[in-house]
């Protein structure tokens, strides 16, 4: 099991806080397991396993808690004569109707400190906003990095060679389990093409009442093929129209909502570099695990270029930035990253292989005049820095414990 300290480190500091936290993301990227390195970090400090109660609301065990009195009379009974701070943690919390109104009364009643996982970003919607106003935070959690791929995959196959473990991870992508499989790539498509079917099923139709299934995956097939690319609601309509399927724009913004806030896919706002403000318009979406579109979608060797990038999106979002997509007048910035008031520009090839190339990669990045950080990250073997932008090999980028 791996330490997920980047998580861990920004967990820590609220531990034994009044205030919950709360993991999200998609099914089976690791939320379960960071519940469980929370509990050996809290035995480290010598805190007894009597005073932990761990309940995982899939587990038809605990279906008789799936609402919220029968929740709370549960572990109020478990926990109301206990010597000392109880520690809750509750996996997959939306299961359990109601869930908030427990919550914040075992927060309210009892001496405890409170961990939950969701796999739907409206677990911090509605009444939650209401009942727990100002008494949570939210750590997003991400299939595994290259980094942590890298130290299973040297784990697993021997081999310390960084360009190897990469050619898999382009392919498989970072769900945790894949270890468990020792990397074999038709059991780990299959394994994946499952975790893709229950994400449709259970956290975007059932959880949505969508009920025009083929409608649905043809739009996430439409979104896994573009990953990347800008586009609208109304060109996707269009699309499908040429297609001879009428769907109304509406309907894909719903849908798009649905697959984002069950953690599938991620939206790269557009952001105006010359008039300083985020655009509505000609959006990007990210696959959450890009493992996933190799075993729905297929291609991802083909289509090296949109997934170098989709891998460079979510390791920006593991370090905690805030990522948008730059416009420049007519040419388009990658990435413009922000975090603590630092920003940083990136942009992402698969090779500069002539003049031509690199001057198209470096023009963006040259036009821009403020001083802060630019970069490109490209699979080049050999870099060469010029006007100041640094160019860096990708693989070293993503295993580069720093900031950029």
């Amino acid at each position: 099991m791996i330490k997920r300290d980047n998580y861990l480190n920004r967990i820590r500091p609220f531990i034994d806080k009044d205030i919950i936290k709360v993991l999200t993301g998609i099914r089976r990227c690791g939320k379960s397991v960071m519940l469980e390195l929370i509990r050996e970090d809290l035995r480290e400090k010598g805190i007894p396993e009597s005073r932990f109660l761990s309940l995982n609301f899939e587990d038809l065990a605990n279906q008789d808690l799936c609402t919220a009195a029968q929740l709370h009379q549960f572990v109020s009974d478990k926990i109301s004569k206990a010597q000392g701070k109880s520690y809750l943690f509750f996996d997959e919390i939306q299961e359990v109707g109601s869930w908030e109104k427990c919550i914040n009364s075992l927060r309210i009643s009892f001496d405890c400190d409170i961990y939950i996982t969701g796999s739907n970003a409206k677990l911090l919607s509605g009444e939650l906003a209401t009942y727990l106003a100002g008494r949570y935070v939210e750590f997003t959690i991400y299939p595994f990095s290259f980094q942590e791929f890298q130290l299973l995959w040297a784990e697993r196959k021997g081999e310390t060679d960084s360009a190897s473990a990469f050619r898999a991870y382009l392919e498989m992508g970072g769900m945790p389990f894949l270890n468990n499989l020792d990397f074999q790539y038709d059991a780990s498509m299959q394994y994946l093409r499952d975790i893709y079917n229950s994400v449709v099923l259970k956290d975007i139709m059932k959880r949505n009442h969508i009920r025009d299934v083929d409608m649905l995956e043809k739009l996430i097939h439409y979104l896994l093929a573009n990953i990347g690319q800008p586009f609208s609601a109304t060109s996707i309509s269009r699309y499908f129209k040429s297609e001879n399927r009428k769907v109304s724009t509406e309907t894909v913004l719903n849908y798009i909502k649905a697959c984002e806030d069950a953690f599938l896919f991620y939206r790269a706002r557009r952001n105006d570099l010359s008039g300083k403000k985020i655009l509505s318009v000609n959006e990007k979406y990210y696959v959450a695990d890009h493992g996933l579109r190799e075993a729905v979608y297929g291609k991802n060797k083909r289509d090296i270029n949109l997934i170098l990038e989709n891998i460079v999106f979510l390791e920006l979002l593991r370090r905690g930035y805030s990522v948008t997509v730059g416009k420049l007048n007519d040419l388009e910035v990658d990435f413009v990253c922000e975090k603590q008031g630092k920003r940083v520009y990136v942009q992402v090839a698969y090779l500069l292989a002539s003049e031509e190339t690199a001057a198209r990669e470096f023009r963006p990045l040259q036009k821009i005049e403020d001083q802060h950080p630019k970069y490109v990250l490209s699979l080049d073997e050999f870099t060469s820095d010029r006007d100041g932008i640094r160019h860096m090999n990708l693989r070293e980028y993503l295993l580069w414990n720093a900031d950029l």
